[in-house]
């Protein structure tokens, strides 16, 4: 291997370290605060590091380095030389601090991005990769108004709520940390390419998986527990019974961080697991702001009033305008995304999955619509932007479930799916 300059003799012990099979960050910590630097853990014994941390770890540590280790720090070297990227080490003044307060942060993290948002005040918000349709307004909402007030918005980059939590946090001042479970150099799930290189831009990517690592089941538990260490709290959007985000939760209470969780409908599959936890102690959360005023960080300065008067009128389309009537609580037309997430109800809308299957000979529009409706009661109005049916197509629709049994109408000129025993 060419001679390295300093700073890469440095990478390449911290490297090793992070990559010597059976070494665990905990140990390695041990070693770490023992004997100071990686160097000088190469230079004892095996019975000075045994001491410290134990025989399996001291044999890890002093282990030599696989065939490929050359290859592989000439490959750190690149990637970290790339624009945006940065390679931090356990004593690097770069190394987001919340991570030091956990019993085994990674010794080497893998970053594209903004590092000073390492270094904010941050919230988790997670849930299901099944999302529902209220379910991800919920997680945009909440997640750029926590934004706006300059927290920053940590999650996974799954599918469901972690994106929409993603595209919330950049609409604001706080930005977004996406933590991820395989290597920085990729991009899992393939479907969020864009979402990624915008976060690289605008947020930060975090990873503790050397370059290279495919997704593995494995690995995510071990990425809820960096959620769990970089943020002050932790909110539940949607989650089953047994989910990733509920071990985000847990984990995140053994740290001692704050667990909150949104309520739903008793009928609601994707409401059970936020229930649970709320029942073993986690905070009921129904706006941002109880998720802020928890945590003691301010509010907005700005007056969210006028805000989010420029924000529900931003984007909303002529046929939007046309169509939507003045809503009695808000005075303002509804019609786009961004006024449904404002002005809907907080309840959770269900899985179509787990409620009774339509029967076979209802159109597309029948079943587009039913699965846009959830449990959560919705108007015309947002059905029209949730499902892009035209208006009389939509009223047609909506007397064909009603009659079917499939949907009840309700007083205020709002439909919900019927309640099957």
């Amino acid at each position: 291997m060419h001679t390295l300059p300093a700073t890469d003799i440095e990478l390449a012990a911290w490297l090793r370290l992070s990559l010597a099979p059976g070494l665990k960050p905990a140990a390695l910590r041990l070693l770490l605060s023992a004997f100071g630097l990686p160097e000088a853990i190469f230079d004892q014994s095996p019975d000075a590091l045994a001491e410290v941390a134990g025989e399996t770890a001291a044999r890890a540590a002093l282990a030599p380095p696989g065939p490929d280790f050359g290859t592989q720090l000439d490959a750190v070297i690149a990637w970290s030389e790339l624009p945006g990227n940065h390679v931090v080490t356990l004593d690097d003044p770069a190394y987001p601090p919340a991570l030091l307060t956990m019993p085994d942060p990674p010794p080497l993290l893998y970053i594209k991005g903004r590092l000073d948002l390492l270094h904010t005040r941050a919230v988790a918000l997670v849930g299901s990769r099944s999302a529902t349709p209220q379910g991800v307004e919920d997680a945009e909402r909440f997640s750029r108004e926590l934004s706006q007030a300059g927290v920053t918005i940590v999650s996974g980059l799954a599918l469901g709520i972690d994106g929409a939590a993603h595209r919330g946090g950049l609409e604001g001042i706080g930005g977004t940390v996406a933590v991820i479970g395989t290597g920085a150099d990729l991009v899992y799930p393939s479907a969020h390419h864009a979402l990624a290189r915008q976060i690289a831009a605008q947020g930060a990517i975090l990873s503790e998986w050397p370059l290279g690592t495919p997704a593995r089941a494995a690995n995510f538990p071990q990425r809820n527990r960096l959620i769990a260490g970089l943020v002050s709290g932790v909110v539940i959007v949607e989650a089953a019974m047994r989910s990733g985000s509920l071990i985000t939760a847990r984990l995140a209470n053994e740290m001692g961080r704050d667990i909150f969780a949104l309520p739903g409908s008793i009928h609601a599959p994707l409401s059970r697991g936020c229930h649970r936890i709320i029942k073993q102690g986690a905070k009921l959360v129904e706006t941002p702001d109880e998720v802020l005023e928890e945590l003691g960080f301010a509010k907005p300065v700005t007056a969210k009033a006028a805000s989010r008067h420029a924000v529900l009128w931003e984007g909303a389309s002529v046929r939007d305008s046309q169509r939507a009537p003045a809503s009695a609580e808000t005075g303002t037309r509804v019609g786009s995304t961004k006024v449904r997430a404002a002005t809907t109800d907080q309840a959770d809308s269900a899985a179509p999955a787990d409620t009774p299957a339509p029967p076979p000979a209802m159109s597309a529009e029948a079943l587009q619509l039913l699965d846009a409706l959830g449990h959560a009661p919705a108007t015309l109005e947002i059905l029209a932007t949730r499902t892009e049916i035209g208006d009389a197509e939509l009223q047609n629709t909506l007397l064909q479930l009603e009659l079917a049994g499939q949907v009840t109408a309700l007083p205020g000129g709002r439909f919900m799916r019927a309640t099957h025993s």
